[in-house]
């Protein structure tokens, strides 16, 4: 018989086929899915179960833990009984075994419907696709139309969720058709790659591409620390280093670099800080008090959850606030977290606008985030335009003395992102330790209190969220202390 084929796996295949045999042969080197990826599986499960709205009243194919053929039976069983729509209807030719999201019975004969929660098709969705096409068609199955719903992004929600509107359906029958012979080649050329030997095949582009690949840990693990996959920025052609041997940072030609990855390499090899006081005096002097630092949480939910909402729009759930009235006032701070199940927009405008002067000069970590927020909000509550606006025009952002250098240490292992550049100047307020220590594990855990019904568990969950808020603009308050020490140093430039 020949090597078994999952869509799943296949699709691995397309990317590495040394990542279908470890799959096969070696899973245990692939770790468990990360928060993050779990929710990213279990929000594709929600568009998919609502996407089978657009063809209601079908009949559904479980999972079988006696064996896939039960669920190929049972798929058979319900066709020859006449069954107009099936969701996850399951078939196997050539050894290969496809569940299709949803297959319907249409005018012109069966229809093969492939759910995604992207708000268009991508080049990875045709072989996807295609694969179930040719499988149920080899099956004996006659397919007259595939199509693929996504997401459309310009849908607007106003009162019960209109799935015909909330869903783009794409036929996409004669890109499929015109790539069996590319599937049927790709399928033949996976099948040596479930044999005995393990392909050896090196680290390359397609580690990271379409998706980064779930063996990296395991196939990356003779690339030292400070390599060049770690170097910042762009202009060199990391692999193609690699290729030729050069790997560590002592390996590098500086003259081959930019300045910022020359400056990497420095800090990393010899400790030395780098600190252009000029530079930071002129980003100080535009600053003013009253002086507020701000920090927004948000979801980005595939399928609206408010009224004047639209799929993956950012919505805030949380923001931190700190205020200086000047420069010897009580540094105070104010918090927003909204309440379960409630629109939180507008109880979060009215406090933001309540706590921040007019006058005010706001600090945020990378203000596009912000600004962008608030520029949505204004757009969906114009009686609060005047007042949001005068927030956003007033925003400075504090990323640019790290993102162009004029502060730097080894510790920020060249970047300047905020998870980086506060741990390597402000210790002490690491996110070590902390139950939530990103953007990501925020907007799930809010998530998650939406579904709770264990009050003890919420409420840990809130406080949990209440300190990572409260940390990052603590943060950017700890940051400007340490800007301002470094501009005034009375020692020499460094």
């Amino acid at each position: 018989m020949k090597p078994y084929l999952s869509k799943s796996l296949f699709l691995l295949g397309l990317q590495c086929h040394k990542a279908l045999w470890l799959v096969k042969n070696r899973p245990e080197f692939m770790p468990e899915p990360d928060a993050s990826l779990q929710a990213i599986f279990e929000a594709g499960r929600d568009v998919g179960k609502l996407a089978q709205g657009l063809f209601p009243r079908g009949e559904e194919i479980y999972f079988n833990k006696e064996g896939r053929q039960k669920m190929v039976d049972r798929t058979s069983e319900l066709i020859k009984n006449g069954a107009k729509t099936i969701y996850e209807a399951t078939f196997r030719h050539d050894n290969i075994l496809v569940m299709v999201d949803i297959l319907h019975r249409g005018k012109d004969g069966w229809e093969l419907c492939e759910v995604k929660s992207s708000t268009e098709v991508k080049d990875i969705h045709i072989p996807d696709i295609t694969l179930q096409y040719y499988v149920l068609t080899g099956a004996g199955l006659p397919v007259s139309k595939v199509s693929l719903v996504h997401i459309n992004n310009q849908y607007i929600r106003k009162g019960k969720i209109n799935i015909d509107d909330l869903f783009i359906i794409k036929d996409l029958t004669a890109e499929v058709k015109a790539g069996i012979d590319y599937i049927k080649t790709e399928v033949e050329r996976m099948r040596p790659a479930l044999g005995a030997e393990c392909p050896a095949i090196d680290i390359g582009t397609y580690c990271n591409s379409p998706f980064e690949c779930g063996f990296k840990s395991h196939c990356w693990a003779h690339i030292p620390d400070n390599s060049v996959f770690d170097l910042k920025e762009r202009g060199i052609d990391k692999f193609e280093y690699y290729r030729n041997g050069i790997i560590k940072f002592t390996d590098l030609n500086p003259d081959e670099l930019n300045y910022k990855q020359r400056m990497q390499i420095e800090a990393e090899l010899t400790g030395k800080e780098v600190i252009n006081r000029d530079s930071l005096k002129e980003f100080l002097n535009t600053l003013r008090y009253p002086l507020c630092f701000l920090d927004f949480e948000t979801i980005s939910p595939a399928i609206p959850m408010f009224d004047n909402t639209s799929p993956y729009e950012k919505l805030p759930f949380q923001y931190s606030l700190y205020c200086l009235e000047n420069e010897t006032s009580e540094l105070k701070h104010y918090e927003f977290l909204a309440e379960k199940g409630t629109d939180p927009r507008e109880p979060l405008i009215k406090g933001l606008i309540s706590l921040i002067p007019d006058d005010a000069c706001i600090l945020s970590y990378n203000m596009t985030f912000e600004k962008g927020v608030l520029a949505n909000l204004a757009d969906e509550f114009p009686s609060y335009r005047k007042k949001l606006e005068n927030i956003s025009n007033t925003i400075v952002d504090l990323m640019p003395p790290f993102k162009q250098r004029y502060y730097y240490t080894r510790e920020m292992k060249g970047s300047y992102s905020l998870k980086f550049v506060l741990p390597a100047l402000v210790p002490e307020l690491s996110y070590e330790g902390l139950a939530i220590r990103d953007g990501d594990a925020a907007s799930i855990a809010y998530n998650s209190v939406l579904t709770i019904n264990d009050k003890a568990e919420r409420e840990r969950i809130r406080r949990d969220l209440l300190e990572y808020c409260k940390r990052d603009t603590l943060g950017m308050v700890r940051l400007l202390e340490k800007l301002r020490e470094a501009a005034w140093r009375n020692t020499g430039p460094l």
